[in-house]
């Protein structure tokens, strides 16, 4: 009999640690809006109309990787359901579609929203509403500011950075060039002119001979390059959006006009530029990258692009392999992946931040080699590095060393 009390007690006391530990497992959980033992609710806003639709194959290619995710069981058994809408790139929209998010979809956070002036126009409500401004899709400085902004984190290398990157290059190999500059007439404009005007230092007022601006309304920006060749300048910094890059490769050709071409990163796509600017007309056009071309024959037996061409078989079947914004929508969606994982089962907003900027060099397949991803509290710049390429045949070829072009909000 005694030995039954004994048993008896054994397994109440195994029910009852049985009962603390699913108690405690329950209540490690934590949630909120947009969040679920089941969903993650994730909110997008892209141009898929408009002067920047180009970039709209970003939305696409991040949905057809969250379906991929769902796919092979979500991100700790969750799934996404990915809420994209278009903002057209303006403004007003972006604010319109940013509310209904928030407020009518209840999404956990916005992620990857497209473009400098509509991310500006919602920073300020983001933050105040405290959702997630995740890892938007512009290399403006401004997005590095957690002390102002701590709800805002930007991705790509930012722009400042990169111009400063081609200020040291042309001081060092062309001293004496007179520069002429395009830019969109933006934050995106404006913050890339910052840099090339930071990094050529003392030297700028006299090397640049002419700042042109374009409004993304106008239909062509021919009329500019006239203007910008006029001026007897042998460098051209060429600061735009897909649509107007392939229009200026294009007119230089037309008018005779051969200058040392810088073209921002943003605009380095084959298939959204370089091809429709004619592949002839873009020979010698140097930029800079930091996610891997996939015209580059020197990938052809790269594990990260084997990798990306699988997903695309599976599930985007349609896109344009020449177009770097597929690389690009894959690379940062991967990046998101791992945010989600390393938040478990808190998907709380103030999680999501915490994990955002904690991430220590994280290694991607369709990044370059030596390019990490790494945050922390003091820095919302996940990606800093870049090295320069030359557009040569039907590709880019990268020289030099990867450079680092750190420049804080």
């Amino acid at each position: 009999m005694p030995a039954m009390h004994v048993r008896l007690g054994a397994l109440a006391a195994a029910l009852a640690l049985s009962t603390a530990l699913s108690t405690g497992a329950s209540a490690q959980k934590k949630y909120d809006t947009g969040a679920s033992d089941t969903e993650i609710k994730i909110g997008n806003i892209m141009a898929y109309s408009g002067p920047a639709s180009a970039y709209g194959v970003i939305g696409k290619t991040e949905e057809a990787y969250f379906r991929k995710i769902n796919a092979e069981g979500g991100i700790n058994g969750r799934k996404i359901n990915f809420v994209s809408y278009d903002d057209a790139y303006s403004p007003p929209k972006t604010v319109e579609q940013a509310r209904k998010l928030v407020e009518s979809d209840e999404v956990l956070f916005i992620f990857n929203s497209l473009g400098t002036p509509p991310n500006s126009a919602i920073q300020k409500y983001m933050n105040s509403k405290k959702v997630p401004q995740l890892f938007v899709a512009t290399g403006a400085t401004k997005w590095n500011d957690p002390q102002n902004f701590p709800w805002t984190m930007g991705w790509q290398p930012n722009y400042q950075s990169e111009t400063q990157i081609y200020a040291k290059y042309i001081l060092k190999e062309m001293p004496n060039a007179k520069i002429a500059v395009l830019f969109q007439n933006d934050d995106y404009g404006k913050d890339y002119l910052k840099g090339l005007k930071d990094g050529l230092g003392a030297k700028a007022a006299s090397m640049i001979v002419q700042e042109e601006s374009y409004e993304v309304s106008e239909p062509t920006i021919d009329s500019h390059i006239v203007k910008l060749k006029s001026t007897g300048a042998d460098v051209f910094v060429n600061i735009t959006t897909p649509k107007f890059a392939a229009q200026a490769i294009k007119k230089n050709s037309e008018i005779g006009w051969k200058p040392v071409h810088f073209l921002n990163n943003v605009s380095i796509s084959i298939g959204s530029v370089m091809k429709p600017a004619g592949i002839e007309n873009g020979q010698g056009i140097i930029s800079s990258a930091y996610l891997k071309d996939p015209t580059d024959p020197q990938w052809k037996d790269d594990a990260g692009m084997k990798a990306w061409n699988e997903f695309l078989d599976k599930y985007y079947p349609d896109a344009n392999r020449t177009d770097n914004s597929v690389v690009y929508g894959y690379t940062v969606a991967q990046t998101l992946a791992h945010v989600l994982k390393q938040c478990g089962d808190d998907l709380t907003r103030e999680n999501v931040m915490k994990q955002a900027a904690s991430i220590k060099d994280l290694e991607l397949g369709m990044m370059l080699p030596g390019i990490k991803v790494n945050t922390s509290p003091t820095d919302f710049a996940p990606l800093s590095q870049l090295q320069l390429m030359r557009f040569k045949g039907e590709t880019w070829e990268r020289f030099g060393d990867v450079i680092s072009g750190d420049v804080g909000g």
